[in-house]
């Protein structure tokens, strides 16, 4: 089935968002709940808080973001980018 055209920005937001926050996208959606210190958040131009942006760390340090979309469910999209981060891990250490 098509996700649908708008899979591709959410994607990219994610990993946007993953790498500005050094953080997954799951967890910033954990604490950015309504009525939560960090809801703001989620008004922020550019951000998607939905799970399936990860980030990408080799050595201890930031090397980029992966954002996943059109899955039913950030849970799924999340899956989808661990097995990706994970099918590179080996590449990525220096």
């Amino acid at each position: 089935r098509f996700a649908g055209a708008h899979t591709v920005p959410t994607a990219t937001g994610k990993a946007w968002t993953a790498v500005t926050f050094r953080t997954h996208t799951s967890e910033l959606a954990g604490i950015s709940q309504p009525g939560m210190p960090q809801a703001g958040l989620r008004t922020l131009p550019g951000v998607v808080i939905l799970g399936g942006g990860m980030v990408v760390e080799a050595s201890g340090s930031l090397v980029g973001g992966v954002g996943v979309s059109g899955a039913p469910g950030g849970d799924a999209d999340e899956s989808c980018a661990k097995a990706g981060i994970e099918a590179v891990r080996d590449k990525l250490e220096f």
